[in-house]
C-alpha cells in the first residue's frame, strides 16, 4: 500500500472513533439525564439517523471540494459538534445531547467516505486491500475512542462524561494532522463529468446491483441481529453484562479482524464466491441461534455474524468501485451510502420492537429473506455477465 492509503487509515481511526464512543456513552449517558427512561437510547438511534441523512450532503460536498477538504471540513464539525455534546452533558440537558448526537452523524457520513478515497489512491487490481486495510482502522478507533473517553470522564469534575466529549473533539480534530499529507487524486471537471450515467442506469448493471445488495443486506442482518444482543442476553436471558460485552467484543473484532485477509482473497476467488461465503456465515449464525441460547452460542453466533458482514460488506464495496466511471463516482458511492445505511438505521431502530413482540430464533429466522435476495442477485449477476 502507497503512503497515501497509510495516511488515510491513521486519519480514519481518529475520524471514525466517534461511531464507538457514541456506542459506549450515549445509552449511559441517556439513562442519566433522559426525563423518560425510555427514550434513554434515543441518542444513539439519532446518531444512525443522523449518518444516513448527510450521506448524499457528505458525497456532494467532496465533489465539489475534492476529498481532502471534505475530511478536514467534517473534522473541524465533528470536533465542534463533540464539544456541543460535552457542554449538553455539563448542563444535563438531553434534548441538546440529542441534538449533538444526532450532528456527529455527519462526521460519520463523511468517514464513511475513507474506503473511496483509499480505493482511488491505488490502482482498481488493488482497491480491495485498500478497502480492507481501511475498515480495519475500525478495531483501532474502537480501542482508541472508549478507551480514551474512560480516561477522560473525570477530567471535569462539575460533570461525569464532559471530559469524555473533550477528548473526543481532540481526537478526531488530529486526524487533520494526516490529512496535511495526504495527496488526493485530482479529477478533471467538465461537462461530461459533471453528467455521467443517472442512478437508474447505474442499478439497471447486474454488478452494480450485487455490489448494492451485498453491502446493505450484510448491514441490515448484521445491525438487526447485533443491536437485539444485549438485550436478548442481558434481559430476555437473564446473562451476566460482563458476558455480554464479551459477546459484542468479540463480535467487532470479528468484523475488522478479518480485514487483513479479505481483500487477498477476493483478489484470489473474486466477489462472487467470498460473497457466497459472507451468506454461508449468516446462515452459520441463524443455525447456532436457533440450537440453543447459551453464552457459547451466542459467542460463536455474533462470531460468524461478524465474519459474515465483514466478506460481504468488503466484497461489495470493492466490487461497486468497478462498475461506475471515474466522472460517476460521487454519484455511485453517495447513492450506495445513503442506501446501505438507511437500512442500517432501519433495522437497529426496529431491532429492539421486533425482539420484544417476538423472540431471538425467530429474529435470525427474519433474515433468511435478506440471503436469499443477495444470493438470487449474486447468481442473476453472474448469469448475465457470462451471456455478455
Amino acid at each position: 500500500m502507497n503512503k497515501n492509503v497509510w495516511l488515510l487509515f491513521a486519519s480514519n481511526a481518529c475520524a471514525f472513533s466517534v461511531a464507538p464512543v457514541t456506542v459506549f456513552l450515549s445509552g449511559i449517558i441517556g439513562s442519566s439525564i433522559s426525563p423518560i427512561k425510555s427514550l434513554s437510547t434515543l441518542p444513539m438511534s439519532l446518531s444512525i439517523v443522523g449518518t444516513a441523512i448527510f450521506i448524499i450532503a457528505a458525497s456532494k460536498i467532496m465533489s465539489i471540494t475534492g476529498r481532502k477538504k471534505g475530511f478536514i471540513l467534517a473534522s473541524i464539525t465533528t470536533s465542534i459538534f463533540a464539544l456541543l455534546a460535552a457542554y449538553a452533558v455539563l448542563k444535563q440537558n438531553f434534548i441538546l445531547y440529542s441534538f449533538s448526537c444526532f450532528s456527529l452523524g455527519f462526521g460519520m457520513a463523511f468517514a464513511h467516505q475513507y474506503r473511496f478515497a483509499a480505493a482511488e489512491s491505488v490502482d482498481k487490481k488493488q482497491a480491495p486491500k485498500a478497502i480492507s486495510l481501511l475498515l480495519f482502522a475500525g478495531i483501532l478507533s474502537a480501542l482508541l475512542g472508549p478507551n480514551l473517553a474512560n480516561l477522560g470522564k473525570n477530567i471535569i469534575s462539575e460533570g461525569l462524561y464532559v471530559g469524555s466529549y473533550l477528548c473526543l473533539s481532540l481526537l478526531t480534530l488530529s486526524s487533520i494532522i494526516f490529512l496535511t499529507f495526504y495527496k488526493e487524486n485530482k479529477v478533471t471537471h467538465n461537462k461530461k463529468i459533471s453528467e455521467g450515467r443517472s442512478i437508474l442506469e447505474l442499478i439497471s448493471q447486474p454488478r452494480f446491483l450485487q455490489a448494492l445488495v451485498s453491502s446493505s443486506f450484510a448491514y441490515a442482518v448484521m445491525s438487526f441481529l447485533m443491536t437485539a444482543t444485549p438485550i436478548s442476553m442481558h434481559i430476555n436471558d437473564n446473562m451476566s453484562l460482563n458476558s455480554t460485552s464479551f459477546v459484542i467484543q468479540l463480535h467487532i473484532i470479528s468484523m475488522f479482524l478479518p480485514a487483513l485477509i479479505t481483500g487477498n482473497l477476493i483478489k484470489k476467488y473474486g466477489h462472487s464466491k467470498i460473497m457466497y461465503c459472507g451468506v454461508l456465515f449468516f446462515v452459520i449464525t441463524i443455525i447456532l441461534s436457533y440450537l440453543d441460547q447459551t453464552v457459547s452460542n451466542y459467542i460463536f453466533s455474533l462470531v460468524f455474524l461478524g465474519l459474515g458482514w465483514n466478506f460481504l460488506f468488503i466484497s461489495g464495496t470493492s466490487l461497486l468501485v468497478l462498475n461506475y466511471k471515474e466522472e460517476e463516482r460521487f454519484r455511485a458511492q453517495g447513492f450506495n451510502d445513503f442506501i446501505v445505511f438507511s437500512i442500517q438505521a432501519t433495522a437497529s431502530l426496529t431491532a429492539g420492537v421486533v425482539l420484544s413482540y417476538t423472540s431471538w430464533k425467530t429474529m435470525n429466522m427474519l433474515c433468511i429473506p435478506f440471503l436469499v435476495i443477495i444470493v438470487f442477485t449474486t447468481l442473476r449477476a453472474e448469469r448475465l455477465s457470462k451471456s455478455i
